[in-house]
């Protein structure tokens, strides 16, 4: 989103994810990996209590189904605005 944030779109959550929450969420997600148990209990403490568990949860089932989704080719791959050399 171009305010910086994203928002979760799961119902019981309706709080702004900052860019460095979402920062926060992939380095722990990266750590812990997918299958841990007590993962989203782990990724909502790695983050230092800003989201809960619940909400950790239902970010992370949002943006796997909007890969999905991208995937499938519903949805275009977004054109994001890079620089550097592939440029």
């Amino acid at each position: 989103m171009s305010s910086g944030s994203s928002r979760s779109s799961s119902p019981g959550s309706n709080s702004a994810w900052s860019k460095k929450e979402d920062k926060m969420f992939e380095d722990a997600l990266a750590y812990y990996g997918v299958g841990t148990p007590n993962l989203w209990d782990k990724v909502a403490s790695a983050m230092g209590g800003s989201k809960s568990a619940e909400e950790v949860r239902c970010h992370y089932e949002d943006l796997y189904d909007d890969v999905k989704l991208i995937e499938s080719g519903r949805v275009p791959f977004p054109k994001y605005r890079t620089q550097g050399f592939w440029t």
